[in-house]
């Protein structure tokens, strides 16, 4: 897999070579392909993830080859999890990034508590996933009882919009989404929550599927993802419209560097982005000051 970390100097102005797609202040009207009133996204998306819930994780392992699951690894290290975090991982309804997170937690707790003279690890760790699709956490809570995590305190289940949470301003020490943001109404409002939620200090990791800027790779990428993609739904879950929708759904997604620069309006510091396997996926960060 190869990795390429690329910070940006946000105050230069965006390219105007970059796709139409990067001049859209939001998706408000988008849905896929597809132009719809802004009333109708929310319900529309919501069918998606209804009907593609149960067969989530299976898909992500077809469509990626199982490298979603490095590309899961690799956010939770950025993030750097530790004891006593309470931490908000948005559109995360199957468990996939919060059992990550859960899992590096206790590792360090097990490390420490070798350590006789260790009394630093007091305070519970809360890990709030937050979905607004209550299928997908269903499949999640699921999941965490086959883990044997079903009454582990420091997961906490949370069906919540993320252009309007619930959690309290400057009450988060970190916020994860992945593979969720494109999927949303105004990406600026999800960008605002996210920081208003945060404390001082408090990281914001972002994984998305993304712009692939290599032209062969690309046109074997475009090749995949919609003559394959939509097929596989239809052979592995029943649905190809779905699919069709996720993949239509990439490319009306904001590039990186747009999107870089949507998350430094948002009030975010120190803000990149690094490319996994030719830019089919970025992981951006930013940093609440």
């Amino acid at each position: 897999m190869a990795l390429r970390l690329v910070t940006k100097n946000l105050s230069s102005r965006i390219s105007p070579k970059l796709c139409s797609a990067s001049l859209l202040h939001s998706h408000a009207t988008s849905f896929g392909f597809k132009e719809v009133r802004e009333e109708e996204k929310s319900q529309m998306v919501g069918k998606v993830f209804s009907n593609v819930a149960s067969n989530y994780d299976l898909m992500n392992d077809f469509m990626s080859g199982g490298l979603h699951r490095l590309w899961k690894d690799r956010l939770v290290s950025k993030l750097s999890p530790f004891p006593g975090m309470k931490h908000l991982d948005v559109a995360g309804g199957t468990g996939d990034v919060a059992f990550r997170i859960l899992e590096s937690v206790n590792s360090i707790k097990r490390r420490a508590l070798q350590d006789p003279l260790n009394d630093d690890l007091q305070e519970e760790t809360r890990i709030y996933v937050c979905d607004i699709n209550p299928n997908m956490l269903d499949v999640g809570k699921n999941r965490a009882l086959e883990k044997g995590l079903g009454e582990d305190k420091s997961l906490v289940w949370v069906q919540g919009d993320a252009e309007a949470l619930s959690f309290e301003d400057n009450s988060m020490d970190g916020y994860t989404i992945a593979f969720g943001i494109r999927n949303v109404t105004h990406i600026e409002k999800v960008l605002s929550e996210a920081y208003r939620v945060l404390k001082r200090g408090g990281r914001f990791l972002c994984l998305e599927l993304s712009h692939v800027d290599i032209p062969v790779f690309k046109e074997l990428y475009d090749f995949y993802s919609f003559s394959v993609i939509p097929r596989l739904g239809e052979i592995v879950a029943g649905d190809r419209e779905s699919y069709q929708y996720l993949v239509e759904s990439i490319r009306r997604f904001p590039p990186q560097e747009k999107f870089a620069s949507m998350i430094a309006d948002a009030g975010f510091q120190k803000v990149e982005y690094e490319n996994l396997v030719g830019g089919v996926v970025a992981i951006h960060s930013g940093l609440k000051i």
